[in-house]
């Protein structure tokens, strides 16, 4: 049967792991990693988007595991590495339906995406993109944020635990 004193020697053992393991998140790389996932993935989904000419709900899903897989290049132990996560793929989402949109428009156009963006009235993109939405996209917005929420924090192996156990005794 353990003892109070076992009890405390456990949790203080705990509290010494879990500051080691904290001790090595990296929130800027978290967030530099995120982003440029953000990016890659966005490109991807309008380039996608613009080739079949077809919106593939599923890009977004992909947007979620990217991003969360990249914020956790961070190795975030900490809530707030969730909702980087989630953050962080909720704008890949919407970063690819906008450069899809200046796709299509330059395509439609027969302009290069760089000479629209300079003529672009920046003010009317959120209506636009309003009235282009479909109830569908919200549902793959929420799975994207599930996967960049899910898949951000950082997973200890027990090589690593063990190791943290070592340096610490």
């Amino acid at each position: 049967m353990a003892t109070p004193e076992d009890i405390t020697v456990n949790e203080e053992k705990q509290q010494r792991i879990h500051a080691y393991f904290q001790n090595q998140q990296n929130l800027p790389m978290a967030v530099g990693a995120g982003f440029g996932a953000v990016l890659i993935s966005a490109v991807i989904w309008a380039l996608v988007t613009v080739v079949t000419g077809y919106q593939i709900g599923w890009m977004a899903v992909g947007v979620g595991f990217l991003v969360g897989f990249a914020v956790r290049l961070g190795k975030g132990i900490d809530k707030m590495y969730h909702f980087i996560g989630a953050a962080l793929a909720l704008l890949g989402c919407l970063l690819g339906n906008f450069f899809s949109l200046i796709g299509f428009v330059a395509k439609e156009e027969q302009m290069n995406v760089f000479g629209l963006l300079g003529v672009l009235d920046f003010s009317k993109v959120p209506s636009l993109m309003i009235d282009t939405a479909s109830p569908m996209d919200f549902l793959f917005y929420a799975l994207a944020i599930y996967e960049g929420f899910r898949f951000s924090l950082r997973r200890i192996t027990p090589a690593e635990l063990a190791a943290a156990q070592q340096s610490i005794i």
